[in-house]
């Protein structure tokens, strides 16, 4: 996928950042860099809810890699087209794999199930999936996990606009973003256990930590679904946005839902800190999202990250700004 030049981009679209190379190919995705220093992940698949086959997983998974590999680029959005952000797995190419004996002991594994079964932007066929099979992967998910990311690690954090259904993967994704705003309209769920699998991409421990073993069970063992407003209460959502379109989206041509529109404006002033401080504060958060004691995890922040950004340009930068009184200038990280 190769970056538009500015003279290539319609009026109104932003010009991409100078990156050291181009983005991998994801298919069924749109690759955008709608502001500075941010990258914007659209999935596109609006006639199956934004279901994901099991190749876009893998592509997914090393766009965020190469995401973290980008020095320009500091922050990244998620969103879907149409009215869902992502309903999970792709349930007809599930069924395929499985009617031609490939899944082997991974059946149970959840991709988090969708709420279609239709391919109908001609992803794979039924009868394209079985004579395939066996060029598929032979794990269902990357490291990263359900699009590459619903068990990432990560060095960048990557926010969730929730312009609709959020089920299943879609979930499990949403769970493991830094950050989720969601539009007042958008439905969240753990569906697995109405279809007889389970969700195994790292939502499960995930939600024990975030809103307690009894909410964590209502989810994902009785599988409802819930709204934006209640997923806020629970803290699985920072803010609760207007549906529809932002003020200006036709005009711009980018046709920006408010949620997209503030989860940018979050990005925006999450790229105007210290790219250095952004990646080691997230570095100390994950230390207790993965269950470090306090103490521990201090500690190892202080003689691991903290050492190498004490040593970077825009630790001092941001110093000598604040004594003379003047915006910091940042350099692109080098950690």
């Amino acid at each position: 996928m190769s970056v538009p030049k500015a003279a290539d981009l319609p009026p109104g679209v932003p010009t991409p950042p100078r990156l050291n190379t181009s983005p991998p190919e994801v298919p069924n995705a749109k690759v955008s860099f709608p502001i500075p220093h941010v990258l914007l992940v659209t999935l596109n698949r609006p006639d199956s809810l934004n279901a994901i086959p099991r190749p876009q997983h893998f592509a997914l998974g090393r766009l965020w890699d190469w995401f973290d590999d980008e020095p320009a680029l500091r922050v990244a959005v998620i969103t879907g087209t149409g009215r869902a952000f992502c309903a999970g797995a792709d349930l007809k190419e599930w069924d395929g794999l499985n009617s031609a004996g490939t899944s082997g002991p991974q059946k149970s594994v959840s991709g988090a199930p969708s709420q279609t079964s239709t391919t109908p932007d001609g992803s794979t066929s039924e009868s394209e999936q079985r004579a395939g099979a066996r060029d598929m992967p032979a794990s269902r998910f990357p490291r990263g996990g359900f699009g590459g990311m619903s068990n990432r690690g990560g060095q960048k954090p990557i926010l969730a606009a929730v312009n609709g259904l959020c089920l299943g993967g879609g979930m499990e994704m949403a769970i493991n973003c830094d950050m989720v705003l969601a539009s007042e309209d958008a439905v969240f769920g753990l569906p697995e256990v109405t279809i007889g699998v389970i969700a195994l991409a790292g939502a499960l421990p995930r939600l024990v930590r975030s809103v307690g073993r009894q909410r964590a069970a209502e989810m994902a063992l009785g599988g409802k679904k819930y709204g934006a407003e209640e997923m806020r209460r629970w803290g699985l959502v920072n803010e609760v946005v207007p549906a529809g379109d932002a003020e200006g989206a036709a005009a711009d041509g980018l046709g920006r839902t408010r949620v997209l529109a503030k989860a940018l404006e979050w990005a925006a002033r999450i790229a105007g800190n210290s790219p250095d401080a952004v990646v080691v504060s997230r570095e100390g958060l994950k230390l207790g999202w993965e269950g470090v004691g306090p103490e521990v995890g201090t500690n190892m922040l202080i003689h691991g990250w903290y050492g190498r950004m004490e040593k970077g340009e825009n630790m001092r930068e941001g110093v000598k700004s604040f004594v003379e009184r003047r915006k910091p200038v940042w350099v692109d990280s080098k950690l």
